[in-house]
């Protein structure tokens, strides 16, 4: 806003904006805050210029003025800063002396006093309150010092140090406070030696050849929770209700994997953990799951997965252990079944099992197959046989019954845990490719894995790759038909590399799209297991151009030993050229006829 007026006068105007600076004889409305009162005659009756009112509150004063404002609040911000860093220090010199007469050590209660800020300033703030509102009301108090003052504040609060110690574990104060309400019976030196015996006992230092499995909990941790399906018991309820508040929080589960923050969520979520004897309760427990096969170093998988079955009485532990025992695996993978999974321990997980073993009854797969199902994907047992039934039905539509379906168990058990509306996406897609559901029925019971696999990420990607290296998608559907494996091989580590070794060869790219249109399987062999050695052995001793193979890729899936090497020999011996089809594309009886004038084919080759 500009007010056109005479360059010395200053005129109030009402506006709940920034005041005038002087531009070119107008003033500029800024950064001033002017009266807001209608102005007299006396302000603008006449032109004489006129002192500035004092009341007025702007910025036009000098530079000098301003400087020294500056430099006074700057000094006084600094005397201010000063002040408070001397409060904090004898705050904690208060704080460290009153731990020490409640009997905790010199060197514990420098380090509580100098690690707990929150508690610290709770306490600073109450002496600010009583200074302003409750030493006058008592002359003794009045006259104390600051650090007294802080001494005094901390024996009113009355939890005798928890509060300090708590916050030093990584707890905020508003969870220190609500966490040493459950501690009233415990004294701070008794309370610091428990923390630390639980923390040697359940929290040991971790291999670092075996850091893997925090992120393998972490895995399971968030697998189980996803296909949850089933009606959860009191300690399942409390135990997902402390992942999902870890979750929730900066770094989410991930937190797990740091000892010390695990230990402190732990505290905040289970704080009666605190109130358990070590020697005569948790000392038994984790003699109890050393027996069992649970290493020290990996204690704290177990403590963190399933935190209430430390409440557990030492009877209804080892129960559960012996009902876990009824899964049917080797000796010695029961301690790595329970390290992936701890919840099979729960009532609910138990039970489900039972029911899992009826289900499987009725579609006739064996409790065995069940069993390895469960011990390479335990998460099945998170999921209600109401579910799994669904999936079991989606087979059944492609005609996947009884040998097949064990075999689509066996081999991708974690099928069973897809939604059905996802699998339905992936026979729409072979559908989609003039497949029928005959055939993509024999390709789920060939290759399962396809159907746990991502359209986008995987299926699409290996689709489009087929059809950079020469494959038309007039063919595709026939080599899918003949090799769906193809599908779920590593373009970088597999595919591409033999390819690539083919090309070296002396093949291009036309010939070997063409082999993979006429012979599927040819990029499933190995370079150093199959590839190499017979083409090696077609060049160099058979003396053949590599590009016979082209019209007869099949010659890769015939046993060099067995049948290329002795058939070779025999035709060396009686000089007959032939091409590789007519040599190895006969059986036994119809090449022994043809070549040796015999009914049958010599055993053993020529050395």
């Amino acid at each position: 806003m500009l007010v056109k007026m005479q360059t010395n006068w200053f005129v109030p105007v009402a506006v709940p904006f920034p005041v005038p600076h002087k531009l070119e004889g107008c003033f500029v409305m800024s950064k001033c805050v002017l009266s807001t009162h209608p102005p007299t005659p006396f302000e603008v009756g006449n032109d004489k210029p006129r002192r500035r009112r004092s009341n007025w509150r702007c910025g036009c004063g000098s530079e000098e003025e301003a400087q020294a404002q500056r430099q006074g609040l700057s000094e006084s911000e600094s005397e201010s800063e000063s002040k408070r860093e001397w409060e904090v220090q004898e705050a904690r010199r208060a704080i460290s002396s009153y731990l020490g007469e409640l009997g905790v050590t010199e060197e514990e209660s420098l380090s509580i006093a100098w690690n707990c800020p929150g508690y610290v300033k709770m306490l600073m703030e109450g002496v600010r309150d009583l200074d302003e509102w409750g030493w006058e009301a008592d002359k003794e108090f009045a006259g104390l010092s600051f650090k007294d003052k802080i001494l005094r504040v901390a024996a009113q609060k009355g939890d005798k140090g928890k509060i300090a110690y708590l916050e030093t574990l990584g707890l905020t104060i508003s969870w220190s406070i609500n966490v040493a309400g459950y501690l009233s019976a415990h004294t701070l030196p008794s309370l610091i030696h428990k923390v630390t015996r639980i923390k040697q006992l359940f929290f040991s230092p971790v291999d670092n050849d075996n850091d893997h499995y925090p992120s393998l909990l972490i895995r399971n941790i968030r697998l189980t929770m996803r296909h949850l399906s089933i009606s959860i018991d009191e300690d399942l309820q409390r135990t997902f209700s402390f992942f999902e508040k870890l979750q929730a929080k900066p770094g989410g589960l991930n937190i797990l994997a740091s000892p010390d923050s695990a230990f402190c969520f732990l505290i905040q979520s289970f704080p009666r953990l605190l109130h358990l004897s070590v020697d005569n309760h948790l000392t038994h427990i984790l003699d109890s799951l050393h027996n069992f096969g649970i290493p020290t170093s990996r204690i704290s998988n177990i403590v963190l997965a399933f935190p209430p079955l430390l409440f557990w009485n030492l009877q209804l532990l080892q129960a559960r252990l012996l009902t876990f025992k009824q899964i049917n695996v080797a000796d010695q993978d029961y301690a790595k079944l329970l390290l992936k999974y701890p919840w099979l321990l729960s009532t609910s997980f138990q039970e489900n099992y039972a029911e899992l073993l009826s289900f499987s009854y009725s579609i006739k797969v064996p409790k065995t197959q069940i069993d390895r199902a469960i011990e390479s994907h335990p998460h099945l047992l998170s999921c209600s046989t109401s579910k799994l039934e669904l999936m079991v039905d989606q087979f059944a539509k492609l005609g996947v019954r009884n040998k097949k379906l064990n075999q689509v168990i066996a081999r991708s058990p974690q099928l069973l845990l897809r939604k059905p509306k996802d699998f339905l996406q992936i026979v729409t897609l072979f559908q989609n490719m003039d497949l029928d559901k005959e055939t993509i029925g024999r390709i789920l019971a060939r290759c399962p894995e396809i159907f746990a696999s991502s359209i986008k990420r995987t299926l699409e990607r290996k689709i489009e790759f087929l059809c950079r290296v020469g494959v038309r998608k007039t063919f595709l559907p026939g080599v899918i038909r003949k090799y769906p494996e193809l599908l779920v091989s590593d373009i970088d580590k597999t595919l591409l590399q033999r390819i690539m070794y083919l090309m070296k060869s002396g093949l291009s790219e036309e010939d070997i799209a063409f082999m993979v249109r006429t012979f599927s399987p040819l990029l499933g062999y190995s370079i150093e297991g199959v590839l190499k050695p017979k083409i090696e052995f077609l060049v160099n001793s058979m003396e053949r151009p590599v590009r016979d193979v082209v019209s007869y890729p099949r010659y890769f899936s015939y046993s060099l030993e067995k049948k290329i090497k002795p058939r070779y020999w025999v035709l060396k011996r009686r000089d007959i050229k032939c091409s590789l089809k007519e040599m190895l594309g006969k059986n036994d009886e119809e090449f022994a006829a043809e070549f040796m004038g015999i009914g049958r084919m010599p055993v053993s080759p020529p050395v």
